[in-house]
């Protein structure tokens, strides 16, 4: 079995996750050009505004980047598949919802597919479907999760067991000693998100990326249980206007409304905390710098190592005794 950097051509086994509507070139190219696979997250964007960004990005860097089609949040699934087959993305990830339609017509142009998925069964199911890796997504990640909040440290080694093609480990997921348990779990590598964000090419407001550097374990919030519309933000005061929303009774159609793609631009682009929600994994407790995106893999990468030996060592002792 072919490893995720000889599948995506790249140096490390670290790929971007999709950011929906606040997704930019400079980010995606930071990331393929520091030698992971940079992603462009559609959202709800319309296919002109992502290929404006597909451009952009193109210009940016020579390396290889992914486009994410979220299949039941975008109203422009077909065109986004062909926006992919006309400037040959060579990965596009699929999530929320069922890929199975969409893989053969990708694979026909040599793209590969990654299916986010959140369940052993969710992951049988894309394989059969021909899907060439999996993201297995613990609900600690950022942002629209699996209502069945699954943990990525249960869900990894299940469904590594339960699947034969690469998996990739998503969601709570910021430094080397997280990839490295990752690696220990049976992934083949990591996706990061909410690491990404306090990095110096994000092009995200410092309001976001210092609540980040200051959050705590406890500094996150899942709003839409009630609605069974799970997502992981951080605690702000529109996140507490939403929260009793559903305390009151808020309809799925108000849900909808609360955290559209406009309101997660206000928080995350505009840096306003009353009228607009900041996604956020709880991994943010761990985030205490803002280095540029090759300093960050750098770092993972030499700290991923380390664990690994000091992991050996202490079998080692466990041997002699």
């Amino acid at each position: 079995m072919k490893s995720i950097c000889e599948q995506f051509s790249i140096k490390y086994p670290i790929i971007q996750g999709g950011m929906g509507n606040i997704s930019h070139a400079a980010l995606t190219a930071a990331v393929s050009e520091a030698g992971g696979l940079g992603t462009i997250g559609c959202g709800t964007m319309d296919p002109q505004q992502v290929e404006a960004i597909i451009l952009e990005t193109k210009e940016k860097t020579k390396q290889p980047f992914a486009l994410n089609i979220a299949l039941t949040v975008s109203p422009y699934v077909t065109e986004l598949i062909q926006l992919a087959i006309k400037h040959c993305i060579p990965v596009v990830s699929l999530s929320a919802g069922n890929p199975a339609p969409f893989i053969p017509l990708l694979h026909q142009y040599g793209i590969k597919v990654i299916a986010v998925v959140a369940s052993v069964k969710h992951a049988q199911k894309a394989e059969i479907a021909g899907a060439d890796i999996l993201a297995a997504e613990g609900f600690e990640a950022a942002g629209i999760n699996s209502n069945l909040e699954l943990t990525t440290f249960t869900l990894i080694p299940q469904i590594t067991n339960a699947v034969s093609i690469p998996v990739i480990a998503a969601g709570g997921i910021g430094d080397g000693r997280g990839l490295a348990a990752a690696l220990v779990l049976g992934a083949s590598g990591v996706q990061l998100g909410t690491r990404l964000i306090a990095t110096k090419e994000a092009q995200l407001h410092d309001i976001y990326k210092e609540r980040i550097l200051k959050a705590s374990d406890t500094d996150t919030r899942v709003v839409g249980r009630s609605v069974g519309r799970v997502r992981r933000v951080l605690h702000t005061g529109y996140a507490e206007k939403i929260k009793q929303a559903e305390n009151d009774g808020l309809s799925l159609e108000d849900f909808n409304r609360l955290t559209s793609e406009d309101h997660h631009i206000k928080g995350a682009v505009f840096g306003d905390m009353e009228n607009g929600y900041m996604n956020s994994g709880q991994v943010a407790g761990l985030v205490t710098t803002i280095p540029t995106v090759k300093e960050l893999f750098t770092s993972m990468i030499e700290e991923a190592k380390s664990q690994m030996d000091h992991a050996m060592q202490s079998l080692a002792v466990l041997n002699r005794g």
